[in-house]
């Protein structure tokens, strides 16, 4: 089953939001370092073309 860029895309941005509402209910995370990982995790979104793109390359 292929999937296409788009899919991958909604996909990928759900599964970051699913990792950041899971960090956002544990309560032993430290608030500053939440805040930065959730600064990693959303610009890594702005990253998922290039990983359709290297995991097409791959597959291909």
């Amino acid at each position: 089953m292929e999937m296409t860029e788009e899919e991958f895309k909604a996909k990928y941005k759900e599964a970051l939001d699913a990792v950041i509402a899971a960090m956002a209910e544990e309560q032993e995370i430290d608030p500053g370092k939440f805040y930065s990982m959730v600064c990693v995790l959303e610009n890594l979104s702005f990253f998922s073309p290039v990983l359709y793109g290297a995991l097409r390359s791959k597959k291909d």
